[in-house]
């Protein structure tokens, strides 16, 4: 090489001037080859679609049916007609739970009742009410998680039970920062939506009493009832503790609704093990219902003799008192009775 072109030679020489020339030419040409070739194809890509196009609408209506859907797909499919919001016949999958939230179709409400049990109104309602004390900053290391996901997650959560470690959704975060949107969800629920739980008073408490008066109870405000809120296994207390009568860990909650199902009070955190009579006996529903300041009402005489005050009803795993009334059990009574 170095024979054929003395020229070459080490100690900082140049090339030639032609040389330099000759290949900027050289350059030049192929880019004005290249873009030449790239305005040639365009203009076929333009009139393909053209022709496309002009096939789907001049195809006859009954002869020509089945090509014309054929030419329409493939208009479609070259980007020829806009392609519409898709119309689900089958449930499409993308990134997991929070990314089916996030996709709107004609079938978006729906996702939204199946996997949070309420509608995107409610929802979208909720995530505004709570977002401002769910902002986070961003930071230099991280953007931080948005408030649509963060409340997104605890709501699912709630609906179906399922446990911090076993997780089969995809919300795109790790176990602590779902334990703390759990708990960030709930302070912001509570500092938002504290005063809707609260005993009837004014029209309201009229409006209840006379419902329940038109269905046979006088006086009445409510009915009281427990269920099991499914729980993690708990590390530092005795699991037996939390072992309830259907064989998981739970713990307890206490709620009163009225012939609406507004919930009325609501008392949380007893272990799963505890009774009923157990846990009405240490809430603050039983104490404040002692004191008197809950049900004084003018006292009525129901069907059969009874004298009492306001009171909600119970089934049969509560005791009768003043201000609850639970059904006769193991009795053959009259249906009037």
């Amino acid at each position: 090489m170095r024979a054929a072109l003395p020229w070459f030679r080490g100690g900082g020489r140049k090339l030639p001037s032609r040389f330099v020339a000759a290949a900027a030419v050289a350059v030049v040409r192929r880019y004005e080859v290249e873009r030449a070739a790239g305005r040639i194809k365009a203009a076929l890509s333009r009139q393909r679609h053209r022709l496309l196009l002009q096939r789907v609408l001049d195809a006859p209506d009954c002869i020509m049916t089945s090509e014309a859907v054929v030419q329409l797909c493939a208009a479609i499919g070259s980007g020829v007609l806009p392609r519409a919001t898709p119309r689900w016949w089958m449930r499409q999958r993308t990134g997991g739970t929070w990314e089916d939230l996030r996709v709107c179709d004609d079938t978006t409400d729906y996702y939204f009742r199946e996997k949070l049990h309420m509608s995107r109104r409610v929802f979208m309602e909720t995530t505004e009410a709570c977002a401002p004390h769910l902002q986070r900053q961003v930071t230099f290391y991280r953007e931080p998680l948005q408030p649509e996901q963060i409340v997104a997650y605890a709501l699912y959560r709630w609906a179906t039970g399922e446990s911090y470690d076993n997780n089969t959704s995809s919300f795109g975060m790790g176990r602590a920062s779902r334990v703390r949107a759990v708990r960030d969800v709930t302070a912001s629920l509570l500092r938002v939506y504290g005063d809707k739980i609260s005993w009837p008073t004014g029209v309201r408490k009229h409006v209840v009493l006379r419902a329940f008066q038109d269905k046979g109870f006088p006086n009445c405000h409510g009915a009281v009832d427990c269920t099991h809120i499914y729980v993690d296994k708990s590390a530092n207390a005795p699991s037996e503790n939390y072992f309830d009568r259907k064989h998981r860990f739970s713990v307890i909650a206490q709620v009163v609704v009225d012939l609406d199902l507004r919930v009325l009070d609501v008392f949380v955190g007893y272990r799963g093990s505890c009774h009923d009579i157990r846990v009405i006996q240490l809430s603050s529903l039983s104490r404040r219902a002692e004191e008197g300041t809950l049900f004084r009402g003018l006292p009525v005489t129901l069907p059969g003799g009874v004298r009492t005050n306001e009171y909600i009803l119970g089934d049969n795993w509560y005791p009768p008192s003043e201000w609850i009334v639970v059904p006769y059990g193991r009795i053959n009574q009259h249906p009037d009775e």
